[in-house]
């Protein structure tokens, strides 16, 4: 007899969240920029030079999805982008921040203004590029090779940077502290997704590891000589589960047991609870940290066990600030391609993961997009997504989206009215010291 598998998902509340979305999408006005940005002919060229190069670009974006390397370890990756680069005449640095996959190269003026465009190129465990960053990768490069080629004739300067470790790594928040966006006013990216739209909500994440000391003892012989670490942990679980009720529902604690004991007559001396803490708001990302920690206190009283609380052992990422000024410029430019760009407020917000570009967009402003690859109901993080992300809407994507990057950052070097406001916005905004945040 074969083993029963788990009930069927109801898709109910999504169904009902894409029919809202839908009806939404069909009042919404599609965004729009009040700024001139660069010359029509000047901006003619660009996007010639990208469709130039399809050939190239495809093969990058298809290379990489078919040699996935995880974050720290993207290897051959950034080996390839380097190397495509240069074939272009570009001169490339690789490892710096004494990261070996991190890769920058620079074109244009030293004077004036400074935007980077950024690549991603690492992928998941097992699913391989479920998140697209094949995509991500080939649209900055093809971006960024396209100002290159404007020589003399661009207004200012371009830095293209790959970034590693995207997927928990915090490999922009390490570039970062290693000076890698000092003299950078603004910075973009554009990330694969199953909508186009230029501003969605993405959450600042911590991740906490909670261990739970205790005693060992025969579990039916002397179990009252024993302190029991998984209960503890078990205490703790149902705590968070509890405290949801409370909780925002912007917000998310969710997490695995990694240890727990290994044999049912042993009391588990050690257990262990590997947690991430999510949210839209810098504060309640606080707030979630401490009542986490408040709960395993709790459980730790309750059982006799000690505890330790362990918070980001990698940089924690803070949520996602866009930029809408070059929000705008996006939805203009990516309409010269045939898409419709929508307003924030029409993709349901509860469908948020979390980046860690959401640190860069607290340094400059920022504009991180998400361009449409799949079907609305093909989750990232999945076989199908990365599937979609090597299909004939992935391939348009890589084009649409270097062209996108390239146009944009083109706008804001030539356009000082739309530099101004964009540099306007980002300074009433909430300052906020990056890697001193969660101190204290």
């Amino acid at each position: 007899m074969s083993e029963p598998g788990p009930d069927p998902v109801d898709p109910a509340f999504l169904d009902r969240a894409m029919a809202e979305m839908s009806d939404r999408a069909r009042r919404a006005e599609p965004l729009s920029s009040a700024h001139r940005g660069s010359a029509a002919d000047v901006a003619k060229r660009v996007s010639g030079t990208v469709e130039s190069m399809t050939d190239d670009l495809l093969r990058v974006s298809h290379a990489l999805a078919a040699d996935p390397e995880v974050g720290f370890e993207e290897v051959r990756s950034s080996a390839l982008l380097a190397e495509v680069a240069r074939a272009y005449g570009v001169e490339v640095t690789h490892g710096v921040a004494d990261l070996p996959t991190a890769l920058r190269a620079e074109t244009g003026p030293a004077r004036g203004p400074t935007v980077a465009v950024m690549s991603e190129y690492d992928a998941l465990p097992e699913i391989g590029h479920a998140c697209g960053h094949n995509v991500i990768a080939s649209a900055g490069l093809g971006a960024f090779l396209a100002l290159a080629a404007l020589g003399d004739d661009l207004p200012g300067r371009v830095v293209w940077l790959g970034t590693p470790a995207e997927e928990g790594g915090a490999g922009k928040e390490l570039m970062a502290r290693a000076g890698q966006l000092d003299g950078i006013d603004a910075a973009l990216m554009v990330h694969p997704f199953g909508f186009d739209v230029a501003e969605h909500v993405f959450l600042g994440r911590r991740i906490a590891r909670v261990t739970f000391t205790g005693a060992t003892a025969h579990a039916s012989a002397q179990p009252f000589m024993g302190r029991n670490a998984l209960d503890a942990v078990s205490l703790t679980y149902q705590g968070i589960g509890l405290y949801r009720q409370q909780m925002p529902p912007s917000d998310r604690i969710h997490g695995v047991v990694t240890a727990g004991g290994r044999a049912p007559n042993v009391i588990p001396d050690r257990g262990e609870l590997f947690c991430y803490v999510r949210s839209p708001y810098p504060d309640m990302l606080r707030t979630l940290s401490h009542r986490l920690e408040q709960i395993a206190r709790g459980a730790a009283l309750m059982t006799g066990c000690g505890v330790q609380v362990e918070w980001d052992e990698l940089p924690a990422t803070l949520p996602l600030r866009s930029n809408t000024v070059l929000a705008g410029r996006w939805g203009d430019r990516l309409a010269e391609r045939g898409r419709t760009v929508l307003p924030r407020g029409v993709v349901p917000e509860l469908l948020a993961g979390s980046t860690d570009f959401g640190n860069v967009s607290y340094r400059v402003p920022s504009l991180h997009p998400m361009i449409q690859v799949a079907d609305p109901n093909v989750s990232l993080h999945t076989r199908e997504f990365a599937a979609a992300a090597v299909s004939p809407a992935g391939d348009a994507a890589v084009l649409d989206g270097a062209i996108g990057l390239a146009l944009v950052a083109l706008d804001y070097l030539s356009d000082a009215d739309l530099r101004a406001a964009a540099d306007a916005e980002f300074a009433a905004e909430l300052r906020i010291d990056v890697p001193t945040y969660f101190e204290g």
